[in-house]
């Protein structure tokens, strides 16, 4: 059936103008309301609340199988607190929101609203922790977070209220224990990335000078975007014990001797919704991959005046059929249903049932994917084993079509100039570094982009700066 026009849909070409797309669909599909009366603040409306809501749900999931515990800390931070860590405030000073005044009354110490969860919970640890019994202490919190984003405000990318903001903070005996910790964590968001997302990403050492104030070091984990630029979605830092030190959280360990605790923390925010959006989406709005999508099948009625309510009871008797294993909608508004096919097209909806009364004549049903689609008829006796499969299909193609997005994003770079070039072609310019951090400061420095990290090489090349062999193979570009 042919889709009847409306204007209030027509969107920019993704490919002609991304930014422009992006801040279309992200409205039209109902996600935020960008209106709100304060810059870098939005509001997330229903869609976009279940999506980010059922997404954050699959990563706590995640984050208790590894022994989280949830946690909720309060929202203000008392200035003493933060000004503690003079290696952390370092990083956060410039965006720190204060509170000064309680009605009329001026506050005797200034309040801040957490920038981050580490000086709020790191001196409560102290009191908690005393033995090494007490370790590991693994908690999460999802809240939101505060920070006067200083450059251009962008919905979703760059706010000044992170909400769904999901933190973990951990300590441990030893050293070796939170990097075991720092590779489970890396592991989880790696499949929540991979396997919920169903979005490519390359996950990389971040160099000295990117690492999260206080950290020993830092990983990251980028998408590229469709305009060559890369978005951090996620971060797991070491801490070390330079946090243990300063907020005084100490143990006995086996011998009865004082040790400090070796710390990590990591994260994940909005930013998600933002990645699925611009990774999955297209012309015709959003893509969602079954896992994280709240609604995985709408059901639409093909109804004429003869057999309108037959063909709607029929639907209604699918719809509780069906509920019992998916998430389900059974569109039953009086909108035409060219109409209809658009509101769900736009929200991202995995799967369409059609069924009228040819379908109904045939014990079939005519269902349409969202992602590539293809129509099929089905019968309705074979109908849920179907729908497992085709729901399985969905999120594979499309972690597969996101990788190979990628792969066409990342171009080998052999000098500068072929960096340049790359990234003026909007492109990721991967690069070989010898051991030397210098060497990736000087490219970076040299280019005037962001060096957004390395790993170990499996290449067998030469340093792009200084022709000594490569030890790292690194990523530089334009960044969000």
């Amino acid at each position: 059936m042919d889709r009847e026009k409306d204007e209030s849909y027509a969107l920019t070409e993704k490919k002609e103008n991304f930014s422009e797309w992006f801040n279309q669909i992200i409205q039209v599909a109902g996600l935020i309301e960008h209106r709100y009366p304060i810059k870098g603040c939005e509001v997330l409306m229903p869609h976009g609340t279940d999506i980010l809501r059922r997404s954050t749900t699959l990563l706590e999931e995640m984050l208790k199988e590894n022994g989280n515990k949830e946690v909720v800390f309060p929202l203000f931070i008392p200035e003493n607190m933060l000004k503690k860590e003079t290696e952390h405030i370092k990083g956060f000073e410039d965006e720190v929101y204060y509170v000064t005044h309680a009605g009329k009354n001026q506050l005797n110490e200034k309040l801040v609203l957490r920038p981050t969860s580490e000086t709020a919970m790191y001196p409560m640890f102290s009191l908690w922790i005393r033995s090494h019994k007490d370790l590991p202490l693994k908690i999460f919190q999802t809240v939101s977070v505060f920070r006067y984003e200083t450059k251009m405000t962008k919905p979703l990318v760059r706010t000044r209220e992170v909400m769904f903001f999901n933190e973990s903070h951990t300590c441990h005996k030893d050293w070796e224990d939170a990097e075991k910790e720092v590779k489970e964590a890396s592991l989880i968001y790696s499949k929540h990335i991979s396997e919920n997302l169903a979005v490519a990403f390359i996950a990389s050492k971040r160099p000295k000078w990117d690492t999260f104030p206080g950290a020993v070091h830092t990983k990251a984990f980028d998408i590229i975007m469709p305009d060559g630029k890369f978005m951090q979605i996620g971060t797991v830092h070491n801490l070390g014990n330079n946090f243990s030190k300063t907020f005084d959280i100490k143990f006995k360990d086996e011998n009865e001797e004082e040790q400090y605790a070796n710390q990590t923390c990591y994260g994940m925010s909005t930013r998600s919704l933002a990645a699925i959006v611009a990774i999955h989406g297209d012309d015709k709005g959003l893509v969602l991959p079954p896992k994280i999508a709240p609604i995985q099948i709408t059901i639409i009625p093909i109804m004429f005046k003869k057999d309108g309510e037959k063909v709607l009871n029929h639907c209604k008797d699918l719809y509780a059929r069906l509920k019992k294993n998916y998430r389900i909608h059974l569109d039953a508004s009086d909108k035409a249903v060219g109409s209809k096919f658009y509101d769900w097209e736009i929200k991202g909806i995995p799967l369409r049932i059609e069924i009228g009364p040819k379908e109904m004549e045939k014990n079939v049903v005519t269902i349409t994917k969202r992602f590539d689609g293809e129509k099929s008829t089905i019968s309705e006796k074979n109908l849920e084993e179907f729908i497992e499969n085709m729901l399985d299909n969905i999120q594979h193609d499309m972690r597969r079509a996101a990788e190979y997005r990628q792969k066409e994003k990342i171009q080998k770079a052999i000098d500068k100039e072929d960096v340049n070039r790359i990234i003026d072609d909007k492109k990721i310019a991967k690069v070989e570094l010898c051991e030397d951090a210098n060497c990736a400061k000087k490219l970076e420095e040299a280019i005037g982009e962001n060096y957004m990290g390395d790993d170990k090489t499996k290449e067998n090349s030469k340093c792009i700066m200084c022709g000594q062999q490569s030890r790292y193979t690194g990523y530089i570009g334009k960044k969000y």
